[in-house]
C-alpha cells in the first residue's frame, strides 16, 4: 500500500517492508547511497504489490539475495517517525524474518547500485540507526535473536 494520510491530513504514513536476516546473532543492515544511517534491506511497497512481494524484490535489488515469499515469515510491524522525511511522516515497517536455513548459512549479500555497503550488526550499533531500526533491534534482542 502506498503512502497515505491519516484523518485530518496531518501525518503521512509510508508503508515499507524490510528483511530481517540474522546470522550468528547479528542482523544484516545496509547503508543506502548518500545516507548516514544503517537500514534493514527493504523499501516502499509499490502499488499492486503485497508487503511480502516488496521485501523479496527489495532484498534482491539492494543485496542481490534471492528469496521467495515462502522463505520469510512476518515478524512484526514497527511504526516510528521516518528518518530524513518532513515532520509528521511516519514509517510503518513490516518486518519479515528469513527462515530458510541453507540460505541463511550461505547468503553472501552484496551492495547494489542503491546501497553503498552491507554490514552485520548487533544492538550495540543502535546509535547508527534511524528510529525504526532502533526499535527493530530492541525487538530482536527481546526475541532472543540478537546480541
Amino acid at each position: 500500500m502506498p503512502a497515505q494520510r491519516l484523518r485530518g491530513g496531518r501525518e503521512l504514513i509510508l508503508q515499507v517492508s524490510a528483511l530481517v536476516l540474522v546470522r550468528d546473532r547479528r542482523v544484516l543492515m545496509v547503508r543506502a547511497r548518500g545516507r548516514d544511517v544503517l537500514y534493514l534491506p527493504g523499501g516502499k511497497v509499490e502499488p499492486g504489490e503485497s508487503a511480502v512481494q516488496a521485501v523479496v524484490r527489495e532484498a534482491r535489488e539492494e543485496t542481490s539475495l534471492t528469496f521467495t515469499p515462502d522463505d520469510v515469515d512476518e515478524f512484526a510491524v514497527v511504526t516510528e517517525p521516518a528518518h530524513g522525511q518532513e515532520p509528521g511522516t511516519v514509517v510503518a515497517m513490516t518486518l519479515f524474518v528469513a527462515r530458510t536455513p541453507g540460505v541463511l548459512d550461505t547468503a553472501r549479500p552484496v551492495a547494489s547500485a542503491e546501497v553503498d555497503e552491507v554490514e552485520w550488526v548487533t544492538a550495540a550499533d543502535a546509535d547508527r540507526c534511524p528510529p525504526a531500526g532502533i526499535e527493530t533491534l530492541r525487538l530482536l534482542v527481546r526475541a532472543g535473536l540478537l546480541d
